[in-house]
């Protein structure tokens, strides 16, 4: 008797649309805000909400089913919730795609290949970069050198007065300067993507944790043409994000601190603040954490555990950046603007506390994760 192969069980046919993200993420508190929905919807049914402190997608009241059923009503199609880096068992998914293992449980900052410590040697990106620089570098090294023909980004609304982020395109050095420095209250950078034009093939995504998780979830659901454009994809390390009523309501309020007055803010265990006049503060971070966005609340993800590179300002270095590269593509980038002079790094281990930093934030993180969630006992290393 010949033993025979026993047949391979055909893939779930994935049918989960708008209804069902909106119940198991919109509505629960899961949904971030990322906008990797909006951006991809191929129909434009989905519109986003940023006023007042609400940062969801949303369907307008008329639609059909009202705003819990997709415009397309049972001829809804399956793309948003191919995109959502909430929806489903969306970590091991990505894990899988991206590193082809799933995360190990004592893995906290994700799967990484190289820990260092980078700064931009250009001394104008230098100063107006944050924490030294390191994106603003990349981004601008990758539209001189045609690896990308834009970067979705953040910009300070109008005048920049009232530190309202917003999303945009940067094409040059110029607008990749203009973007530069971190706001701290949110911007869904992937919005940007409704402004490229049709020749801009290849774009970067810099954005939080929650928004680089996004183009992996696209590429391996296979969510369509953005998930094909966006060719590199840079995290930012981040514990929360504040309202934008906490400009008026907390650092002017209590502290006189008006927002038309700011030159630059950072978090380095302290809210700081440095204002045009010369003038540097300091405000509490226990002081903020009422002004804490609501998508940040549920989410668990510090160390942007699936960009390409992910970067952030802790440590005891002001002017360098922790920097985490996870693929080869990250890698490839990070060695050709150190072969080329545009950056200079030392190994991350010549600052162990930030290492431990970001690990302890991953680990804080990550126990925001809800028992209901899908794969909430792994994500809390259960």
């Amino acid at each position: 008797m010949v033993a025979t192969e026993p047949k391979a069980q055909p893939k779930e046919r994935w049918t989960a649309s708008w209804k069902h993200l909106y119940d198991e993420v919109v509505t629960t508190g899961l949904c971030t805000g990322c906008a990797g929905c909006v951006v991809v919807c191929p129909h434009s049914v989905l519109s986003y909400d940023d006023k007042n402190g609400v940062y969801k997608p949303w369907q307008n009241e008329d639609s059909y089913g009202g705003p819990a059923d997709c415009s397309h009503g049972d001829k809804a199609c399956t793309t948003c919730t191919r995109a959502c880096p909430r929806f489903g068992s969306w970590e091991s998914e990505i894990d899988e795609f991206m590193f082809g293992r799933a995360r190990k449980p004592e893995e906290l900052s994700g799967i990484y290949k190289d820990v260092v410590l980078a700064r931009a040697t250009d001394p104008i990106l230098h100063e107006v970069g944050q924490d030294g620089g390191l994106v603003s570098a990349m981004l601008v090294y990758a539209l001189e050198h045609d690896l990308i023909d834009a970067a979705l980004v953040s910009y300070l609304e109008g005048d920049g007065t009232t530190w309202k982020a917003i999303p945009g395109v940067a094409r040059t050095r110029e607008d990749v300067i203009a973007s530069a420095g971190s706001r701290y209250t949110y911007s869904a950078n992937t919005m940007a993507y409704l402004d490229l034009e049709k020749s801009e093939e290849r774009i970067a995504l810099v954005g939080m944790s929650c928004q680089s998780s996004s183009p992996p979830a696209m590429k391996q659901r296979k969510a369509g043409k953005v998930a094909r454009r966006i060719s590199l994809n840079i995290g930012l390390l981040c514990s929360k994000t504040f309202d934008d009523a906490i400009f008026e309501e907390l650092f002017e309020a209590k502290y006189g601190l008006k927002k038309s007055e700011m030159k630059k803010m950072n978090i380095k265990g302290v809210f700081q603040i440095w204002m045009k006049n010369g003038d540097y503060h300091e405000v509490p971070l226990k002081e903020c954490h009422a002004w804490t966005r609501e998508g940040c609340k549920m989410c668990p993800d510090f160390a942007a555990e699936h960009a390409d590179i992910s970067t952030g300002g802790i440590g005891a270095f002001n002017d360098w950046t922790l920097t985490i590269v996870r693929t080869d593509a990250g890698r490839d980038l990070m060695a050709r603007l150190v072969e080329d002079g545009w950056i200079e790094t030392r190994p991350g281990d010549d600052d162990p506390g930030a290492i431990a930093l970001m690990h302890k934030l991953a680990a804080k993180s990550r126990k925001r994760w809800p028992e209901f969630a899908v794969e909430a006992p792994r994500r809390l290393g259960k």
